[in-house]
């Protein structure tokens, strides 16, 4: 039977991959390893255009069934939200410290095999396309700038600030250092052509384009809506979702004060993480050390969970745990290859300044990254062939569908006893409250709010700015200073994408409670979070409709 929607999705990510290696690169579809994109104003246009062909094919065919009735639906709100985005001026001018091609371009190396000559070869290809890469890339900045659309000054300097740590760090270089002796000429050379390029684009950055930045960190109402709806899936009420947030913040803080004094008897949050912190039984020592932890930990929970709270195939019970070669700080998930040959992948950076290594904050963080949360939903999505197309399972992601999972799935762990250490559940709820005050203060300072009354009398009636989300946020997180102002830069400069997560917990939560009220005593957990996670990732409104079927 012929299936068109499927046939034309598939067909869109061949002809991405064409147009686009990283996100060739990022999916796991062979054959563009040594290639890199087009970043010039030329280049743009053709990768907009295949968009807009593509959603005018998919909108006019009809589907054969139900699910190729949800794929329509999913792809037509992705690519339409894309084609809104570009038609308002933001796509090609978007930098910052955590998105932008200059990043893109670095993070591709993190994924690519290393293990033949082949395999090396490509890598030397593709650092010797960084520095026309990087020019392409400069130009567009350029003439988007000369039409008066840029980014916020901050983040043109932090970027410039952090390519100079990764050229500073030696990152081409120990990219290049395991290579076979008979290669090693040949990609020292490229990669010190491309560590050049990039130290040159980030005093370009520096000199040229923070100049021109907008001096305001926040993007205002308009561009703000149509970034949430991007991170979404989903158009929310902003006024109101900034005050649950303040709501929850208090919530999950009331209960850290509670868990606080299971550690220290009468002491506050802040005995309770001295304590923490002063307990050589939690502190690893090294980041060798603790990225052992996280493959000791990661791999017990794949054991524990298997054929109990979930079904996990042979396939995808490999998940690799990882400290990335940058000091950017963060943590992440790269799903596997739709081969499957390049296993799904944990990665946890830690700024220059990180001197714990500490397990109480992050075991909640593996659980997040790993299973069951990024690596369970997104290599189950790999898998499922026979339920979702290419498009479905390699290119679809909608940030308030996927971190809302992983969140959710911290919240679960919680409720199945995963936290009984007080330590451990100081470390979860202490993330829970940063997630709920990144929707504060991630509303608040782009659409310009004032802060209301709060449990903590703090700063009410004062309209947000940078440094007021600085100061909120260190209040607020037991993170080092390094990593929060890491933090309060990602949100400056990627605005909507930090509230998805509370947001996408919320609608898992209540679609649960739902279904569970609907089959009464017939509810399966592990059967609704298999029928939830074969849906593949949507949109949050998309989500609850088809959720409400469960």
């Amino acid at each position: 039977m012929t299936r068109p929607i499927d046939q034309l999705t598939d067909a869109y990510v061949d002809d991405v991959a064409a147009l686009d290696p990283l996100s060739a690169t990022a999916m796991g579809i062979a054959g563009h390893d040594h290639e890199l994109p087009d970043l010039s104003p030329d280049g743009h246009a053709a990768r907009e255009a295949l968009a807009r062909t593509a959603y005018a094919a998919v909108e006019a065919a009809t589907p054969t069934d139900e699910r190729e009735q949800v794929a329509k639906d999913a792809f037509l709100e992705r690519t339409g939200l894309e084609l809104e985005i570009i038609d308002a001026g933001l796509a090609r001018s978007e930098l910052s410290v955590i998105s932008g091609w200059s990043n893109a371009i670095r993070e591709s190396f993190d994924l690519m095999p290393t293990e033949t000559a082949d395999d090396w070869e490509n890598i030397a290809s593709r650092l010797v396309a960084i520095p026309q890469a990087l020019a392409d890339y400069r130009a567009t900045l350029l003439e988007e700038a000369g039409q008066g659309r840029v980014v916020a000054r901050r983040q043109y300097a932090e970027h410039a600030a952090q390519v100079a740590g990764w050229v500073r760090n030696g990152f081409f270089a120990n990219l290049v250092a395991p290579a076979p002796d008979a290669l090693r000429a040949d990609l020292d050379g490229a990669a010190a052509a491309a560590a050049s390029a990039y130290a040159e684009f980030g005093r370009f950055l520096e000199n040229e384009m923070a100049p021109r930045g907008r001096e305001g960190d926040g993007v205002g109402r308009e561009h703000y809506a149509l970034a949430s709806r991007q991170f979404l899936g989903a158009a929310v009420d902003l006024e109101a979702t900034y005050a649950w947030g303040w709501e929850e913040l208090a919530r999950i803080e009331a209960d850290m004060a509670e868990t606080a004094r299971r550690i220290v008897p009468g002491g506050s949050v802040a005995d309770a993480v001295a304590a923490l912190d002063a307990d050589p039984e939690r502190d690893l020592g090294s980041r060798e050390a603790f990225a052992a932890w996280m493959q000791e930990k990661s791999d017990r929970i794949v054991r524990e969970f298997d054929g109990v709270h979930f079904d996990i195939d042979p396939a995808i019970r490999r998940l690799e745990c990882r400290v990335a070669p940058v000091n950017d700080g963060g943590a992440w998930y790269t799903p596997p290859s739709e081969d499957l040959s390049r296993p799904g992948t944990m990665w946890f950076s830690f700024t220059d300044d990180h001197k714990v290594f500490s397990t109480w904050r992050e075991t909640t963080t593996v659980f997040h990254e790993g299973v069951p949360g990024h690596h369970l939903q997104c290599a189950q999505a790999v898998l499922r062939a026979d339920l979702l197309n290419r498009w479905q399972r390699l290119m679809c992601w909608v940030s308030g569908h996927g971190e809302g999972w992983a969140l959710y799935s911290e919240r679960l762990m919680d409720e199945l006893g995963f936290f009984a250490d007080a330590g451990d559940r100081l470390g979860f709820l202490d993330m829970q409250g940063f997630r709920a005050a990144r929707v504060v203060v991630d509303i608040g300072v782009h659409l310009g709010l004032t802060v209301p009354p709060n449990p903590w009398d703090w700063r009410v009636g004062e309209t947000w700015t940078a440094d007021l989300v600085l100061e909120f946020m260190r209040a607020h997180s037991r993170m080092d200073d390094g990593s929060i102002r890491r933090e309060v830069n990602r949100y400056l400069g990627w605005p909507g994408q930090a509230p998805s997560y509370k947001v996408g917990e919320r609608i898992w939560l209540e679609a649960r409670e739902q279904a569970a009220t609907r089959a009464g005593a017939a509810f399966d957990l592990k059967a609704f979070h298999t029928a939830a996670l074969d849906l593949g990732s949507l949109g949050l409104d998309p989500l609850k409709a088809a959720l409400a079927r469960l």
